[in-house]
């Protein structure tokens, strides 16, 4: 039964949303799955915190239209198309590619992404995978902004007992 106007303004508004929501967004093409796979993929996507949902290819094409930027990933938008959104780059490139080696298949294909503005094509999924997560680069920043103080830290704790040996022997000499 074919969609009216109205569920067609619901269904691109609610794409629309999520565009809004989310930095990253993958298309992948899902058919020929069977259901038990696609049952599988959509819980690996929700176990990475990604919402994957099947859209209509124009409510896709509305969609991205009315947000604008998105005019390379028009030619994918051919053929049953998925859309993965989330805030993780690298999260469905790596539940794809986990999937992909789990399955045995080609399916779900890859048909390309948008990223904080960029765009990938289909033949850039080794390369999305490799992305670091926010909290890995969070976690690398840290490290870097902790590694002088530790050092210093440890210069302190070195020169200290030095000192304090210094002292001993000084005391222990007099003493004799």
């Amino acid at each position: 039964m074919p969609l009216t106007k109205e569920q067609k303004r619901e269904q691109v508004a609610a794409i629309a949303e999520k565009l809004d929501a989310h930095n990253t967004v993958y298309l992948t093409d899902y058919i020929g799955l069977t259901v038990e796979e696609a049952t599988k993929l959509r819980r690996a996507f929700r176990a990475a915190g990604v919402q994957y949902k099947v859209f209509k290819n124009n409510m896709i094409r509305r969609a991205l239209e009315d947000k604008g930027g998105f005019d390379e990933l028009y030619g994918q938008l051919s053929g049953p198309t998925a859309l993965a959104f989330t805030n993780d780059p690298a999260g469905p490139a790596k539940v794809i590619k986990k999937f992909l080696g789990e399955v045995n298949k080609d399916l779900p294909r890859f048909k390309g992404a948008f990223i904080d503005g960029a765009i990938y094509d289909e033949n850039q999924l080794d390369a999305l995978t490799a992305f670091k997560s926010r909290d890995e680069l969070l976690g690398d920043v840290l490290s870097l902004l902790m590694a002088p103080l530790h050092n210093v830290v440890s210069g302190l704790q070195a020169q200290g007992s030095n000192l304090v040996g210094a002292v001993k022997t000084i005391a222990e000499q007099a003493e004799a």
